[in-house]
């Protein structure tokens, strides 16, 4: 289980900024990642705390003595986040909170976490829950049944190997409403409703065949409806405590005007939701070794 082998947790040093770097730190202890801790304003607005060096410097301390880690501290304290988001891509996860921002400009760009995800193309955990020993007990993968899904569901068997792991898949008929138009009888429509679940359930066990699911203890479950609305039900219905969502390359402007399934996610889930961008790469190289130790 080496693929994560950095963490970057960005925190407020709040409450709940602190929940995010206990999280984080409970991660790479259950992977023996490095974790590096950076500051930024809630919601990376507002100006820098002047105390969050010193702030910052005590949390590493205590995190790397509490859970026997190596963690670096990033220096950088004026919490911008073309920062948090250069830093990141050096990074195999990022741990963000989930601290909103109320602004009319977020209505266009996106919440932090969105635009984090979108600017660093790194796997951004955002969290709601407090950490549990033993980390996630139940995780649910959120799959569109392309061929990225099967990355989707490896990270999320080796991201806790000892979780139970639940493939889900909401299908909406996209030509039903034509059928209906045209006058198709409902027998045949009943049909095809049939033929679009089948084809759904023969790729839900193609890829829980996979090699890495086969450690976990893996179900499939299929639902039919809006896939991001029917993702946070089934969260909720199951009390799975993480859901992992992939997201495809966007603009914001085109996430705007056209939607997307992984953001809508995020926004309706009442758990931690890990957003993994397709085609993400693992960061492991000589240069991120030495970024590490510096």
């Amino acid at each position: 289980m080496n693929n994560i082998q950095s963490i970057l947790a960005v925190t407020d040093l709040s409450a709940h900024g602190l929940r995010t770097v206990v999280r984080a730190a409970s991660i790479a202890a259950a992977h023996g990642a490095l974790l590096k801790i950076m500051y930024a304003p809630a919601a990376f607005a507002g100006t820098a705390n002047a105390d969050a060096a010193s702030g910052l410097g005590a949390v590493c301390l205590e995190v790397a003595e509490r859970f026997g880690i190596l963690v670096k501290k990033i220096d950088d304290t004026h919490g911008r986040l073309e920062d948090a988001a250069r830093e990141a891509r050096w990074c195999d996860l990022v741990v963000i909170g989930d601290e909103p921002d109320r602004s009319l400009s977020a209505l266009f760009r996106g919440q932090p976490a969105e635009r984090l995800l979108r600017a660093a193309q790194r796997p951004v955990l955002v969290t709601r829950l407090h950490a549990q020993p033993g980390g996630y007990a139940r995780i649910l993968v959120a799959i569109d049944l392309v061929e990225e899904s099967r990355t989707l569901v490896d990270l999320a068997c080796d991201f806790d190997d000892q979780a139970d792991i639940e493939l889900f898949h909401a299908f909406t008929p996209m030509h039903e409403g034509k059928l209906r138009y045209a006058d198709v009888s409902a027998q045949a429509i009943d049909a095809y409703r049939h033929a679009c679940a089948r084809h759904a359930r023969e790729r839900m066990l193609w890829l829980s065949d996979a090699s890495s699911a086969r450690r976990n203890r893996v179900v499939s479950s299929i639902g039919r409806g809006d896939p991001a609305r029917q993702a946070a039900v089934q969260q909720q219905y199951t009390g799975a405590d993480l859901l992992v969502v992939g997201k495809r390359r966007r603009s914001a402007l085109t996430d705007f005007l056209l939607g997307s399934v992984a953001l809508r996610v995020l926004r309706w889930s009442t758990g931690d939701v890990l957003v993994v961008p397709h085609g993400v790469q693992a960061r492991h190289s000589p240069t991120l070794a030495q970024r590490g130790t510096a």
